[in-house]
Parts: C-alpha cells; sequence; structure tokens
C-alpha cells in the first residue's frame, strides 16, 4: 500500500503543480508572481523525486511537457484584473518555493563534501536500467545512509521497453520483474573475498528474511571493495578467493536478503588496512566514467563478457 500511496502522492502533487502554474501564468505578473514560483518551483522537484516508475518512466517526461505547455498557454492567455496575492499570501508561497527550491538543488549535489569516486564497468548487459535508489547522500538516499555508512550504494532495476520495471505495480511474481535473472557481470578486475548464493529470494514484498540472508558476492581490489547483493538463489558462479577480470559472469539477479523487489544492490569503499569492508569510506560510483543519480535512466555500453 505504500508504493501506492506514493505514487498518488505524486501525481497529485503533478497535477496541482500543473493548475497553479497555468493560474498563475494566466494572471499579471506582478500579482501572481509567488505563485508563479510554487508552480514551478514544485514542478521541478515532482520531476526529481516523483515515483514515476512504479507506473512508468514515461510518465515523468510527459508530466515534464505538460508543465512546459501550461507555463506557454497560461502565458498566451494572460488575463487583466486578476486579483494581487495579499502579503501573507506572497510570504508562505515564498517559503514552499524555497523549500522545493532547496529539496531540487540538494538532488544534485547531496549533503556531504565532493564524494571520492571509484570508476567501475556497468555490471549488467546492453538494454535500459533505473536507479531506484542512490544518490550523493541525503536527501536522495535516505534508505541507504544508515546502512554500514552506505551512503552512495545503489539499488538498480530494469526497464521493459514501454518504461515499466515490471507487469505489475507491484507483482508477487519474482518472473513479472524485469531485472530478475539478469546475468551480473565483475565490474573490475580483483578477487573475491566472499560468495554465497544459496539463500531463498523473497516473494514480494516480503523482507522478513532480513539483512544477514543476502546472496552476494565482494570484490577485493587493490584499493577497494565492491559488494554485489540481493543474488538469485543458485545462481552465484564463483568462490571465495576467485581472481575474476572485468566482465567475467558472477551470477544473476535475485531478491534475497532484505529486498522487496528483485534488483542488484552494489555498493564501493575505500580499502583500509585492518578494518572491515564496510567500514572503509564509501565511494560514488561512476559507470563507464559517469556518475547516477536517484530515478535516472542507466543506458550501458555492451558489457564485454569473459569465457571461463
Amino acid at each position: 500500500m505504500f508504493i501506492y500511496a506514493l505514487l498518488l502522492l505524486t501525481f497529485a502533487l503533478a497535477l496541482f503543480s500543473i493548475f497553479f502554474t497555468f493560474t498563475a501564468a494566466a494572471a499579471l505578473f506582478r500579482h501572481s508572481w509567488s505563485r508563479l514560483l510554487v508552480g514551478l518551483s514544485l514542478g521541478v522537484f515532482i520531476y526529481l523525486y516523483g515515483t514515476w516508475v512504479y507506473l512508468t518512466i514515461e510518465a515523468k517526461y510527459a508530466f515534464g511537457i505538460c508543465l512546459l505547455l501550461a507555463l506557454v498557454i497560461g502565458a498566451l492567455r494572460r488575463k487583466r484584473g486578476k486579483r494581487a496575492s495579499r502579503t501573507w499570501q506572497v510570504g508562505f508561497n515564498l517559503l514552499f518555493a524555497t523549500g522545493f527550491t532547496l529539496l531540487s538543488i540538494l538532488y544534485f549535489t547531496g549533503t556531504t563534501p565532493k564524494p571520492a569516486t571509484i570508476e567501475l564497468a556497468f555490471p549488467m548487459k546492453t538494454g535500459r536500467y533505473f536507479v531506484l535508489q542512490g544518490g550523493k547522500s541525503l536527501p536522495t538516499n535516505l534508505f541507504h545512509y544508515s546502512l554500514r555508512g552506505a551512503i552512495y550504494a545503489m539499488d538498480i532495476v530494469k526497464l521493459k521497453p514501454d518504461g515499466r520495471r515490471a507487469n505489475k505495480i507491484f507483482s508477487r511474481k519474482l518472473k513479472d520483474y524485469e531485472i530478475f535473472g539478469d546475468t551480473i557481470y565483475s565490474p573490475c578486475d580483483g578477487r573475491v573475498l566472499k560468495a554465497y548464493g544459496n539463500n531463498p529470494d523473497n516473494i514480494p514484498p516480503d523482507m522478513s528474511r532480513g539483512p544477514n540472508n543476502t546472496n552476494q558476492v565482494i570484490i577485493e581490489t587493490t584499493n577497494s571493495y565492491i559488494f554485489l547483493g540481493h543474488m538469485k538463489e543458485g545462481s552465484v558462479i564463483v568462490h571465495d578467493g576467485d581472481l575474476v577480470q572485468q566482465g567475467q559472469a558472477l551470477g544473476c539477479v535475485g531478491n534475497s536478503g532484505f529486498s522487496s523487489e528483485p534488483h542488484l544492490h552494489i555498493q564501493a569503499h575505500k580499502k583500509v588496512p585492518g578494518v572491515p569492508w564496510y567500514q572503509g569510506p564509501p565511494l560514488y560510483i561512476h559507470f563507464n566514467g559517469k556518475g547516477y543519480l536517484l530515478y535516472e535512466v542507466i543506458r550501458p555500453k555492451r558489457v564485454m563478457m569473459v569465457e571461463k
């Protein structure tokens, strides 16, 4: 029900921003400038943070076009005689507009200093993928922020041709999710620190097995650790101590551990002698030279597979 509530809220706020933008643009600018700021700042906020993918990512782009049309059509139909906003209304409008603008800025910057980065190859094949959770710490990566210092961790799903991630908004069938069973390839050269794959996959949205039942591969490099989790039961084909090359198959995407739907969880940490891998300084991941934020689409280069 939580997902349905978020989706309903996304569309309600989107419609409100379109209405506010249109009516403010249709009035004299000196009377409606603060209302126009609210409409546009809310529109940008919901474009960036809206949970569009639970229906289809194409809805996000349709909303962006509708918001611009509301601004243009409203300005072309501008009428005289609209009552000016009162002083207290202007104050509230500026307060809301400032809040939405600040959150939109933090979407791109995060709340931490400039993060240390790590360059990796995208670990899946050609297609359209999507950052379901991720970003530069707060406020875009709230869920991961307190998990073993995983402030730059990413949850990745795959999109169908029509922009959906699954056959239903929240299906209980694992095979309905586009990413379920996708092969995961090593994003770098390294040594397998830990590999495990015997835990059963959860039936969405059940997460009762908790984080200790996550099928996973942890790769150790000269300077870092890369964790790939929630892999499919019985799919992990590497073992502790194996040397792996970039593009070598590791296993498949599943739904094991603390996971409500099939996805790939990936995080990276700087290697510090004598410190557990998850306590090292977190690293912001670049895939093929590019960093990605919450709700961004990833179009990876084709994975060069390594025969083993």
